[in-house]
């Protein structure tokens, strides 16, 4: 039997193949995982949907499949087979009948032409005449809808299919994708080797989804950034003075997830920060949780895993849930799930060092926290020179939604969460 690629979850319905964890001739079990499939940002397990041995893989290593693909058949199948389908029953189908080919098919859905990365797989039916006539014109007859009996494709499908090809053509493209394409430049290819040696390296299926989404976000959110800094140079001594308690229960007391609180603190002060733009509703979702997004940098790239309901956590809770969510990631050992549902994002370089830097708001947020490496600096405190340590802080914004004035309370507010963070939240 051939076992097949299970529907990855809502809205995932293709992934790149970046491991194959078995091989002919080997036996396996139901559940058993047998590929490592890469969807967006995470690299997910595909168990077997039934045991046997495996007479032939049917994928390779980088390919895109898609739900319904092929990835192996198995043969002398044990038991214990995990169904495909759901264990309903199915309303039985008619049978074919001849019907009139669709010229105008909008309400069917469009032209029924699959998506440019997903694979076309199948045969069609076809007389020769119609299979020679494709070939001649150029035309995939897996694109056209057969009108005739079992689906079979005649010669005024094809005309009705070259119809609406025409038609679509003609149609007037919407404002927005025409100015959408004004601003995106043709890609072109250079050969950078008639100058010195180069050396050639593909780009990983993550590099690929992080570059669409930062030009998504470039192109679709006018972008303000606020700069500022923070004085932490006491959470720095609390951080120094509970470190050792912390270690006693198995977790690493860093700044993070005091910062953490302090964000939630200004977010609840200012909704709109923890809110999304509904363009097609017209409207604006505030929302009444406050998962915080947390840029982990792995050597594959960059990935946002979230942190939910931040707001309801102990900084006890928050540093072991930071510490086991970031190795995971920086293992590719996390869910999609876990990537997703944040309200707003923390991108912090502190231990990587460098000042403030500006950041892409990550989609559909509407602001992003950048942090720096805190620096001592000599400050004026009750006519005093003094040395303190400062955090240098960066909030972008979309501008659509938020306002300079919104923005600069909001960093006002955060700065003074953060220089006066109560040590209780901190006591164990």
């Amino acid at each position: 039997m051939d076992l097949k690629l299970p529907k990855l979850g809502e809205g995932a319905d293709s992934g790149v193949v970046v491991s194959i964890l078995v091989k002919p001739g080997d036996e396996v079990k139901a559940g058993q995982t047998v590929i490592e499939l890469e969807n967006e940002k995470a690299v997910a397990p595909i168990p077997a949907t039934a045991g046997g041995k495996v007479a032939s893989i049917r994928v390779k290593e980088g390919d895109r499949i898609s739900v319904g693909a092929v990835i192996l058949t198995i043969e002398g199948g044990s038991g214990g087979a995990v169904p495909e389908k759901p264990d309903v029953a199915e309303p039985k189908k008619p049978k074919a009948t001849a019907r009139a080919p669709v010229e105008n098919e909008e309400e069917d859905g469009g032209e029924h032409e699959p998506p440019a990365d997903l694979p076309l797989t199948g045969e069609v039916a076809a007389a020769p005449s119609i299979r020679k006539l494709a070939r001649d014109i150029g035309l995939d007859l897996r694109k056209v809808r057969g009108s005739a009996n079992g689906g079979r494709i005649v010669l005024e499908d094809i005309r009705a299919y070259l119809r609406r090809l025409e038609k679509l053509a003609s149609q007037p493209k919407p404002k927005a994708a025409v100015l959408t394409e004004a601003a995106k430049p043709v890609a072109e290819s250079i050969d950078f080797s008639q100058w010195g040696p180069v050396t050639k390296k593909p780009l990983s299926q993550l590099r690929k989804v992080i570059a669409r989404r930062m030009s998504e976000s470039w192109h679709a959110v006018p972008r303000v950034t606020q700069f500022d800094e923070a004085d932490v140079t006491a959470l720095l001594d609390l951080r120094k003075k509970h470190a050792a308690a912390y270690e006693a229960k198995g977790a690493r007391l860093t700044l993070t997830p005091i910062l953490m609180k302090s964000v939630v603190a200004a977010l609840k002060q200012h909704p709109v920060f923890n809110s999304s733009l509904d363009e097609a509703a017209g409207e604006l979702v505030l929302k009444e949780y406050f998962n915080l997004g947390i840029a982990v940098d792995t050597e594959a790239g960059l990935m946002v895993p979230v942190i939910r309901d931040v707001d309801k956590k102990t900084v006890l809770d928050l540093a072991r849930e930071l510490d086991d969510l970031a190795k995971r990631t920086r293992e590719r050992k996390i869910s999609g799930d876990e990537m997703k549902g944040g309200t707003f994002t923390i991108s912090n370089q502190g231990a990587v060092g460098g000042a403030h830097f500006t950041s892409i708001i990550n989609l559909p947020e509407v602001a992003i926290l950048g942090l720096g490496r805190g620096a001592q600096k000599p400050v004026v405190r009750d006519g005093q020179i003094v040395v303190r340590t400062l955090l240098p802080l960066t909030v972008a914004y979309d501008h659509r939604v938020i306002d300079g004035g919104s923005a600069a309370r909001f960093v006002v507010d955060l700065v003074k969460a953060i220089e006066t963070f109560d040590e209780a939240l901190v006591k164990l």
